[in-house]
């Protein structure tokens, strides 16, 4: 999952919204290998993102795909962006960590959070191991697309609604360091971690 973040990061510009950073991580790993990307309308309706033409707008004008032609039980979309189809990861592989993205163990957030907290709890989940909850500062805010203020702010929402216990951020080393909550780290187990 962190390849996959890194990669859009790269990939997406760097005013891309965070539905729309949500909704290219779906379409990466759910496309095959002539990168066609299937979305059923009950994943976006979950998603919050049915009927949110702006959100495809936005990966559009970044020509990272074509919008979707029509409004169908399944929205199929053609990704330009050939780097997307070079990610190692089998199709499988790929299927189980979009659907894990979409409630991020050991971080899930409550099902009315913002798009910008659903994609920091990804990535923080994606950064979450058995050895410890830190990351560099700089990379969490590269990977959602914020400055560092914003994730500063943004870790407060995700510790305010109770998906962090606690969080603190180091200005001498830049590094942050998460908490889950309590309810969270029950889910921390070897088994969890195979699939990011």
């Amino acid at each position: 999952m962190r390849e996959m973040l890194t990669y859009l990061a790269s990939a997406l510009g760097c005013v891309t919204s965070p539905a729309a950073r949500l909704l290219a991580v779906q379409c990466a790993l759910r496309a095959d290998t002539e990168g066609q990307a299937r979305l059923p309308a009950g994943l976006l309706r979950a998603m919050r993102l049915y009927r949110r033409a702006e959100v495809w707008q936005e990966l559009a004008r970044d020509n990272w795909l074509e919008l979707p032609s029509a409004r169908t039980a399944v929205t199929r979309v053609r990704l330009l962006d050939g780097a997307v189809l070079d990610q190692a990861p089998s199709r499988s592989a790929r299927r189980r960590a979009a659907h894990w993205a979409l409630q991020p163990v050991p971080l899930a957030v409550p099902a009315a959070a913002a798009p910008a907290e659903r994609l920091m709890a990804l990535v923080l989940a994606a950064h979450t191991g058995l050895s410890g909850v830190g990351a560099d500062m700089a990379v969490i805010a590269r990977l959602c697309g914020h400055s560092c203020q914003q994730t500063g702010e943004l870790l407060d929402r995700l510790a305010a609604n109770g998906t962090l216990a606690a969080w603190q951020h180091r200005r001498d080393t830049d590094e942050v360091r998460w908490e889950p909550a309590p309810h969270h780290r029950r889910s921390l187990r070897p088994a969890s971690r195979s699939v990011p």
